[in-house]
């Protein structure tokens, strides 16, 4: 069955488009939740990344319907073969910052330095995504059409093997960053953005 991957940087629109294909009744997991990420020692140094047990259960165990995962953290790269594909949500850097400004679900924006830095994984982080995605959607249109689009790729099927996703494991010019070497006190994980990509 299809799994489809969401990804993108903070205020692209993932968390909204992962509800209303909830409400929509589709099958959905967002990483940013607690328990499908742990704050891991990696070759690139310490960050948070997906949990590779609780990854590989999911992706191997959906045998119904379209799953739709939400997530940007930088091991993903070693499940690409196993969706049917990897949609980059995008927009433009005005509307980002201000979704960041006055979104309440999720308090990570808010501070100029949060802001920063997202706009630094633009040149840093998104060509990266960019270059590994299927696909990639705008996500200024409206939020019915971005759904709609991903409900379409959603019913598309498995494509035929990524003869490139050998070399998407990781992305290796990336080193995780964060604030020092041990994971928050707070038992909920921060923003992906806040913590797996370099800051430039």
């Amino acid at each position: 069955m299809p799994a489809i991957l969401i990804t993108g940087l903070s205020g692209t629109g993932k968390s909204s488009a992962l509800h209303e294909l909830a409400r929509l009744g589709h099958r959905t997991v967002d990483t940013d939740e607690d328990g499908w990420c742990e704050w891991a020692q990696t070759e690139y140094g310490p960050g948070w990344v997906w949990r590779e047990d609780r990854m590989t259960a999911l992706l191997e165990g959906h045998t119904e319907g379209t799953l739709y995962v939400s997530g940007c953290l930088s091991n993903q790269g070693r499940f690409y073969p196993q969706f049917s594909a990897v949609v980059l949500l995008s927009a433009p850097r005005k509307l980002m910052l201000h979704r960041l400004a006055t979104r309440t679900t999720n308090p990570y924006g808010k501070r100029a330095d949060e802001r920063q830095l997202v706009l630094e994984q633009l040149a840093t982080v998104e060509p990266l995504l960019r270059a590994t995605a299927t696909v990639e959607i705008d996500t200024s249109k409206p939020l019915a059409e971005v759904v709609a689009e991903l409900v379409e790729r959603g019913a598309g099927g498995r494509p035929s093997p990524w003869p490139w996703a050998a070399r998407v494991t990781t992305w290796r010019t990336l080193r995780p960053v964060g604030e020092g070497t041990r994971p928050p006190a707070s038992s909920r994980r921060p923003s992906p953005n806040s913590s797996p990509w370099p800051a430039a």
